[in-house]
């Protein structure tokens, strides 16, 4: 008894200091660190350590990121900073979609670049491996705070790494080239790109701080996010700041535009501003919805211009993006010195198995067979039942009518293109292929493995997410073999671990491919004869 009455109080103390233990933890001093421009607070939850919104460069209209002007205070930094300005109002939304989504909008301001970091620890000395986000939309819109998913708390504390995201400009306002009009904006046809070198280069200067390994940096991007990864790893100033890379669905930009095209569309913003060149210092006075108005239609003026002169019109049509600059981008993206230059670099490439296709195709929701099987003819015409073989044997699973229709032929080609290139270097760093296929049971499944459906998984986040993943235990069971593959990735630059069966390094002949669902499985590449078709249609 008497042991038992001397046990009890101990235990009953540890229960009370379990339970009142704080969950979120604020205050002056509380996860204060040190960055090379000031001391900046953020804030404890759940054992991590979060900030938000740090500024990490800062830079006039059309010029090149320069360094932040330091701060003498404690610079609060616990909620997220402005987006880049969208040229489409974020309030211009579909009912069903956005409840998918879930999208976070934020407040938007041209003083855009922000960091925002999540860290198990800033003072045990620890140097943990740092996961770089870039943020999808194109190149024209998103955020670092867009989507639930991309929440870097679950995936910081599972993988005891450093998770990282940023914003940056975008659109117009980060890709205008104006370098015909003066040193000035010398730079301004990449300006987004450089954004994310000065990004870099702040993680490489900085992250020491914040419990992070400055030489052990992956960048990992999605769908516009996995295309920015593609072109940092083509990017010549930004070699030495990453060293392993992650592209999710980014494939589809294989081309991006060359010097001639982004200076005629700068000239023909200025003239339907009506700004002379000697002039062009005003542009940084214009209204933003002046000056996007005025952007949407050169770029519909030049694209008419490209195509009345023979010139291809590359991507989903002429839009703001990247360019072969000659100096901050000197290579095609998809070029042999291009993928020379990142030849030491551990890739991770995937895509999600419908993408964008069960958007494509909401009016055959009720279909009939009939009508979806003349579709296909309508479609394919000689080559109908072709089609269908060869989507049968890319999926024999698939046992819905409509599932002929749902499959992804925009952005797993390019994955495959650049998995069978970077594979194919001499003396190349690995590369691992992945494909998911997992259906998410919201809406009565009608969208699949939709574009951005992988990312809850990578995040681990199936709860905050749940609008798209529906929450249930199967979605946390394939997000904990998949967040981990993702971890384990950005450790090791091999995404292997227990929870997966083997997985190999990807190469042309065994085209091995990691199909993520309820059963993961290794399997070859068995869609060959369908992109062969489409190529051919």
């Amino acid at each position: 008894m008497k042991i038992i009455h001397t046990i009890l109080p101990v235990v009953f103390l540890l229960f009370f200091q379990i339970n009142n233990a704080q969950k979120l933890v604020t205050g002056k001093n509380v996860a204060v660190t040190n960055t090379e421009s000031g001391k900046v607070r953020g804030y404890i939850h759940d054992g991590t350590y979060i900030y938000k919104g740090i500024p990490y460069a800062q830079a006039n209209r059309f010029e090149a990121a320069q360094k932040t002007t330091p701060w003498e205070d404690v610079r609060s930094s616990t909620t997220y900073g402005p987006v880049a300005p969208l040229m489409t109002p974020t309030t211009e939304v579909t009912d069903e979609p956005e409840f998918v989504f879930d999208h976070d909008w934020g407040y938007t301001s041209e003083d855009c670049l922000r960091v925002n970091v999540w860290t198990p620890s800033i003072d045990d000395n620890k140097k943990r491996p740092v996961l770089f986000w870039i943020h999808g939309g194109g190149f024209t819109a998103g955020s670092s705070q867009e989507l639930p998913s991309y929440d870097g708390e679950n995936l910081s504390k599972k993988g005891d790494v450093v998770v990282v995201s940023i914003n940056h400009r975008l659109n117009v306002l980060g890709f205008l080239d104006l370098s015909a009009y003066g040193n000035k904006y010398k730079h301004s046809a990449n300006n987004s790109i450089l954004d994310m070198v000065a990004a870099l280069n702040w993680v490489k200067s900085n992250i020491a701080n914040f419990g992070g390994d400055p030489n052990n940096i992956t960048i990992f991007g999605q769908s516009g996010g996995g295309a920015k990864v593609n072109t940092l790893m083509a990017m010549p100033k930004a070699k030495g700041l990453f060293h392993k890379a992650i592209n999710q669905s980014g494939s589809f930009r294989t081309n991006i535009l060359e010097k001639e095209d982004t200076q005629a569309i700068g000239a023909e913003v200025l003239s339907l501003l009506g700004i002379e060149p000697n002039q062009v210092d005003s542009i940084q006075n214009v209204p933003f919805d002046k000056l996007s108005a005025a952007s949407t239609q050169a770029l519909k003026n030049v694209a008419e211009k490209m195509k009345a002169a023979g010139k291809p019109v590359i991507g989903f049509g002429l839009n703001w993006g990247p360019s072969r600059d000659g100096e901050d981008l000197p290579y095609q993206l998809f070029s042999k010195e291009a993928f020379e230059l990142s030849k030491d670099i551990p890739l991770l490439i995937g895509t999600t198995k419908n993408e964008f296709a069960p958007f494509a195709n909401m009016r055959f929701i009720d279909a009939t067979d009939e009508e979806i099987y003349a579709h296909i003819k309508n479609e394919w015409k000689d080559k109908s039942d072709d089609y269908i073989q060869a989507v049968k044997k890319a999926y024999p699973n698939d046992t819905d009518t409509k599932d002929l229709l749902d499959i992804d032929t925009m952005f797993r080609p390019g994955a495959v293109v650049q998995a069978n290139e970077k594979s194919s270097l001499q003396n190349g760093a690995s590369v691992f292929m992945y494909l998911f296929t997992w259906q998410s049971p919201v809406f009565d499944g009608k969208y699949k493995s939709l574009h951005c459906m992988e990312l809850p998984f990578v995040f681990d986040n199936i709860q905050r997410a749940q609008n798209m993943t529906g929450g249930g235990e199967e979605a946390q069971v394939l997000a904990t073999k998949m967040s981990q593959a993702w971890i384990s990735f950005a450790k090791t630059g091999n995404p292997n671990h227990e929870g997966l069966p083997t997985w190999p390094e990807y190469n042309s002949k065994n085209t091995a491919t990691m199909h993520f669902d309820t059963s993961c499985e290794v399997k070859p590449q068995l869609d060959k004869e369908l992109f062969s078709l489409v190529e051919n249609k």
